[in-house]
């Protein structure tokens, strides 16, 4: 087997095999390499220069490890743009470990083939059709289409529709979790409306909340609705993995800060994440140019001069992924 629990303990999954879990360093949770709209590669407007690609991607890694960085984790899924061949060259080239992920999701960006044509209306795949698909994934690694299996995903990734999880994403998240339940791979998950609502999705799952991470914590509605702690107190980790983008739907970076701060006072500095949402190279959508190393470079000075310790950055850089991104 690629991917399981029986590749031994206290590993982690990368796109060149396990590692161990000591050697993740200062880990970066929820980005993404190459970020492809489905069919934009076939686009005639559109160029998939792989020589480019690669020297975009591996300078941009490179930044990231000259500040600090050495796993970043690849939260894409299944069909937006992930080329294991592609995240094997560039890990071998920079030393940066990439820990690559299965799963799909929200609906609006599923083919029709996930959903079951022979009903009025469409239904969604049953959960354990998208656990079976996502842990052989797993298991026999990860697919290069028409081509083989290679390599082994790390990380079980779906997200919901902002105005409410649907039944395909229900069936998704709850895929997800048996997912994760039977390979040992933590579960991260993109909440819809209600992130506590969703977090219970896949706990119903008998799946342990500290194998799950929660994204988009740095939203406003989020932050005005205390999200992150109440997902910390049951034991998620929570995942401020916008840092760097102000928006009107995100909050800046001296409020992600002053959350970071609030969570380690009121003593969840150990189910705190962070991240970007950097894209390295976007194909068909809006380029988002933020350095990986973001974090590093910018993010953490203003939260230490706020007050955050050098203890607690640690712990959020590097303790904590690697607790979850540890197979269990």
């Amino acid at each position: 087997m690629t991917g399981t629990k029986s590749a031994g303990s206290n590993t982690v999954t990368t796109v060149l095999g396990p590692v161990p879990a000591g050697d993740l360093g200062v880990v970066a949770i929820h980005e993404a390499l190459l970020s492809v709209v489905p069919g934009a590669e076939h686009a005639f407007d559109v160029t998939m220069d792989r020589a480019e690609i690669f020297e975009i991607l591996a300078n941009k890694l490179t930044d990231f490890r000259d500040h600090g960085g050495k796993t970043i984790v690849d939260s894409t899924g299944m069909f937006h743009g992930r080329d294991v061949k592609l995240y094997e060259a560039l890990s071998r080239s920079t030393g940066v470990h990439i820990v690559a992920s299965t799963g799909m999701g929200p609906e609006e960006m599923l083919g029709g083939y996930f959903l079951t044509p022979q009903t009025n209306p469409p239904t969604p795949w049953p959960a354990e059709k998208f656990a079976d698909l996502f842990s052989r994934e797993i298991t026999d690694g990860m697919v290069v289409p028409r081509v083989q299996r290679r390599g082994a995903a790390g990380l079980v990734a779906t997200a919901a529709d902002r105005h409410g999880m649907t039944a395909t994403e229900e069936s998704l998240f709850r895929g997800a979790a048996r997912t994760a339940l039977t390979t040992g791979v933590p579960i991260s998950i993109r909440y819809g409306e209600d992130a506590l609502r969703d977090l219970d999705v896949v706990l119903n799952e008998n799946l342990p909340a500290d194998r799950v991470v929660v994204g988009g914590l740095d939203r406003k509605d989020a932050i005005a609705d205390d999200s992150a702690l109440a997902l910390a107190r049951r034991g998620a980790f929570v995942a401020v993995d916008h840092v760097g983008l102000e928006d009107d739907s995100h909050v800046s970076d001296r409020e992600r800060a002053a959350l970071v701060l609030d969570l380690v006072e009121a003593g969840y500095g150990d189910r705190i994440l962070l991240s970007c949402n950097a894209i390295g190279v976007a194909k068909g959508e809006p380029a988002y140019d933020i350095p990986y190393s973001y974090v590093c470079s910018t993010f953490v000075p203003l939260a230490t001069s706020l007050g955050l310790s050098d203890t607690d950055t640690r712990r959020i850089l590097v303790d904590n992924p690697r607790e979850l991104l540890t197979l269990r």
